[in-house]
């Protein structure tokens, strides 16, 4: 009854088959799961704010945090970021060469460049020296945005024949160095823009990739925008670690990336609440119900499922298919359901408290058999 059953055929994703590269201890493509991403806020030479934020988005699950490294005094902060952070730290160093040499030797795990921006082909040759010498992968990361000049010429504005142009060139540069751990990503803030060029990058080269939608607003459209399209590309089995960018607090881009890959069967972390809309048949508050405990199981992080419905219309049905849930019924009870069977009967005013205790209980037994979740 749990998240980690089998997965029927009809529900099944098949993966776009990429090389496997290492970001730090982070396995990205071949058959690693989808690593999820953000990145911090805060400006990167105050080095205890920035670790405060990536220890938020550790606890939240992030598997890679990126910082902005600007400016030397960033790259100065990196090494102490670098030492209490529990997971890989990518770099991005914009446009200057010696901030991407300085993060590699800080001991960033990735370099987010555009090779095209560095500089002189000398240049180039010295960053990816420096990323093959500390064990750095580079990610090559073009946006609509910031195309190159020739391209924008090229084809009178961003499209996505020209973001993969500039894609498999600065490919292309690091190839010519025999340097191959690297991933790419073409982000757009338009979705169809970004779905196409994700299409016929994963096509054109076996890498793996970083998918998102950038710049794609506040955390309610931002949401909705990045579903639609990380949502068509997973569905097609394309990405191997994804970012939603959200004008929000970094953590809910971890939250929003878990839950997108959970609904696609793609990753399982945490509690997958099963929640009906509520109306006049409901048997107790549905919708706060559903924020207390969403709030009160935050802290889980083993894969496992809960339902929780207003009433016997569809409560018991779904309740078959999760590991706990609750049915509301009349006179302020409903049916608690165990491993998908009727179990005993709560009064309303108690199921909080003893849902939260039979969630924990539930994760804890699951976490005793499998101690590894993906």
């Amino acid at each position: 009854m749990s998240e980690t059953h089998a997965l029927r055929p009809w529900r099944t994703i098949v993966r776009r088959k990429s090389r496997k590269i290492r970001v730090g201890s982070v396995e990205v493509g071949g058959d690693a799961p989808i690593s999820v991403q953000s990145m911090t806020n805060t400006l990167t030479a105050d080095a205890a704010a920035t670790i405060d934020q990536v220890r938020q988005l550790e606890e939240a699950g992030a598997d890679i945090v990126r910082v902005s490294c600007p400016d030397e005094a960033s790259t100065a902060a990196l090494p102490q970021i670098v030492k209490a952070s529990k997971v890989p730290i990518v770099a991005d160093i914009h446009f200057h060469y010696r901030r991407g040499i300085e993060a590699a030797k800080a001991g960033a795990a990735c370099l987010r460049i555009n090779p095209g921006n560095i500089g002189s082909p000398d240049r180039v040759r010295e960053v990816i020296q420096a990323a093959r010498d500390h064990g750095c992968s580079i990610r090559i990361g073009v946006n609509a945005g910031s195309l190159e000049s020739h391209l924008l010429e090229k084809y009178g504005e961003p499209c996505p024949d020209a973001m993969v142009e500039s894609a498999l060139d600065h490919a292309r540069i690091l190839q010519d160095h025999d340097f191959h751990e690297f991933k790419i990503s073409v982000k757009a803030s338009d979705l169809f823009m970004t779905v196409a060029a994700y299409q016929m990058l994963a096509e054109a080269i076996d890498c793996p990739l970083h998918i998102g939608v950038t710049e794609a607003g506040g955390q309610r459209i931002g949401t909705v925008k990045s579903s639609i399209g990380m949502g068509a590309l997973l569905w097609a089995g394309i990405g191997d670690t994804l970012r939603v960018s959200l004008a929000a607090d970094p953590v809910e881009e971890v939250k929003v990336g878990f839950d997108l890959l959970k609904s696609l069967g793609l990753r399982h972390r945490g509690v997958n609440i099963i929640a009906c809309p509520s109306c006049a048949r409901q048997g107790f508050d549905v919708i706060r119900t559903v924020e207390t405990l969403e709030a009160r199981l935050a802290h889980i992080a083993t894969p496992m499922s809960l339902s929780i419905i207003g009433c016997v219309v569809n409560g018991p049905g779904e309740a078959l298919m999760t590991d706990v849930g609750f049915t509301g019924g009349g006179k302020g009870s409903g049916m608690v359901y165990l491993a998908g069977k009727a179990d005993h009967k709560m009064d309303n005013d108690r199921m909080v408290d003893h849902i939260v205790h039979l969630v924990e209980q539930r994760a804890a037994e699951l976490e005793s058999a499998s101690p590894s979740p993906t």
